[in-house]
């Protein structure tokens, strides 16, 4: 079976942290250990997963898996606060993962894609990516996807004995309700 054909069978699912917490810790710590996309240094232990996924449901945020049809998560997206004001409730910060074995197959397109389609059915205005500026794939994927550059922040992180900029990427979309203050 090619990569496209193996694309085609994944099917997005909301993740809960019973099922899907451990496959999503070790998609977390491939990328603290061998990216600038977390500025962790240390791998996450188990227990650091309740918190996550007990923030997340306490404030309605999603977790969308990418799985296969055999049911292994091969990615998954989510977002978080941007910003804890209340005048920033219609804009969040959004993060997308995909497990190493299964990079370059279009999953994080995919992903993206589905967090967006969430982010209009809540009425969010603008999602935001913070993106290690050195990382062309991703700032690649969120521009083909209409993102566009909002600023960088220079030398905001130290990794790997270097400097990383944070590039901010933001993706307007419209709201179908008026906003409202409060």
């Amino acid at each position: 079976m090619n990569s496209k054909s193996r694309n085609d069978d994944v099917r997005f699912i909301d993740c809960h942290e019973a099922e899907h917490a451990p496959a999503i810790l070790e998609i977390l710590n491939d990328a603290i250990v061998n990216s600038t996309a977390l500025y962790d240094y240390k791998p996450r232990p188990p227990e650091a997963m309740a918190a996550w996924f007990g923030t997340k449901r306490a404030n309605g945020f999603p977790v969308v898996g990418a799985v296969d049809a055999a049911g292994t998560l091969l990615g998954f997206a989510s977002w978080g606060t941007f910003r804890a004001f209340p005048a920033n409730k219609y804009t969040v910060e959004h993060s997308v993962y995909v497990h190493r074995d299964h990079r370059g197959r279009g999953l994080g397109e995919r992903l993206l894609h589905e967090l967006i389609r969430r982010a209009r059915e809540r009425q969010i205005h603008v999602v935001v990516g913070c993106i290690d500026a050195a990382n062309a794939g991703s700032i690649a994927l969120h521009t083909k996807l209409g993102f566009t550059h909002a600023g960088t922040i220079k030398e905001v992180g130290f990794k790997f004995g270097r400097w990383l900029d944070a590039a901010f990427y933001q993706l307007n979309l419209e709201m179908p309700a008026p906003p409202v203050d409060g």
